[in-house]
């Protein structure tokens, strides 16, 4: 085990390439962008991380990046030859450790697609850990068109703008106030978090390219306010994501959010995209429902994972 500063990025290339593989095969998801900024970075020995190191040359690695009282572990892959469970939570425990040796830090968040679920696993510091089981669900676009439109009262949807991020901001955190997700990402929890969280899905690749034609928002016509959103990415030239869902508590059970959705899928669609996928909390039992009758069926179990140092876990929260 070294720090990825040690690591040569050239050394990455067949386990990038890999990795890059294993998501197209399994999600429809093109990792070559997300692959190019960490070449890019470890390059610069600006990417904070760790790696393994076999007779093969690298088979693993992590990384992560903190900010004020959080750490984020963005990837951790170990190639299939020489993945076992106790590589993998090796590789998360040396993060941890880097992480909580960060002034500050005092939280960790991880959602790891690749990872699979955490049923069984043991994982590193566990008297500080929760985990949520979450889906990643995909539908053919082949089967939009027969979805029924919904006719909303006194709500306009529009295409969403950049000019709308405040008041976005302020939306998902009321979105989001006492829901679970609110637990995996404490970025729902306030406004400025909110903020970042959506600077986060536009300008970076992790939840692929933003794709502006298919974002929408939606207006509550006597308020002029913004009461609900649809934001989408494209993860392949022909696989689109939708990377956020959320609707005003006041517009909850209108068919807002499943119209927004219907309408992001359509442009999608238009666009060319075969598939689209979304992710949700498993305990999300309402949002699930909408997305199995509109057609999404569940492609992956994975886990969104929580570390909160000094505390103890809930046990009412591990599934």
């Amino acid at each position: 085990m070294v720090e990825l500063r040690r690591v040569a990025a050239e050394d990455l290339n067949s386990l990038l390439e890999e990795e890059a593989t294993a998501w197209r095969a399994a999600l429809d998801w093109d990792l070559k962008p997300s692959a190019d900024l960490v070449r890019r970075f470890v390059r610069m020995q600006s990417l904070s991380g760790v790696a393994l190191i076999g007779g093969r040359g690298v088979t693993g690695y992590a990384y992560y990046v903190t900010e004020e009282h959080k750490g984020l572990i963005g990837d951790l892959y170990v190639a299939g030859r020489e993945r076992t469970p106790e590589r993998e939570a090796a590789l998360i425990e040396a993060a941890l450790d880097a992480m909580w040796s960060t002034p500050g830090v005092r939280r960790v968040e991880a959602q790891l697609l690749m990872f699979g679920p955490s049923g069984g696993r043991r994982m590193p510091y566990p008297a500080w850990a929760n985990f949520y089981p979450r889906w990643f669900m995909r539908i053919p676009t082949i089967d939009i068109a027969h979805l029924p439109a919904r006719d909303l009262k006194g709500v306009e949807i529009i295409p969403w703008l950049e000019a709308y991020s405040e008041e976005s901001a302020r939306l998902v955190t009321r979105a989001y106030e006492g829901h679970i997700d609110s637990q995996i990402n404490d970025q729902y929890r306030s406004i400025a978090g909110s903020r970042r969280f959506l600077h986060n899905i536009i300008q970076y690749p992790g939840c692929g390219s933003f794709f502006q034609p298919a974002s929408l928002g939606a207006v509550d016509k006597t308020l002029g306010s913004l009461c609900g959103m649809s934001l989408a990415s494209l993860v392949a030239a022909d696989s689109g994501h939708i990377t956020q869902v959320c609707v005003d508590p006041s517009h909850r059970d209108t068919g807002l959010g499943y119209e927004l959705l219907r309408r992001s899928l359509r442009v999608l669609a238009m666009h060319g995209c075969r598939t689209v996928s979304l992710t949700v909390t498993a305990a999300n039992h309402e949002a699930i429902r909408v997305y199995e009758r509109m057609g999404f069926t569940t492609i992956r179990e994975f886990a969104a994972h929580v570390w909160e140092r000094g505390g103890m876990r809930a046990p009412n929260e591990i599934r």
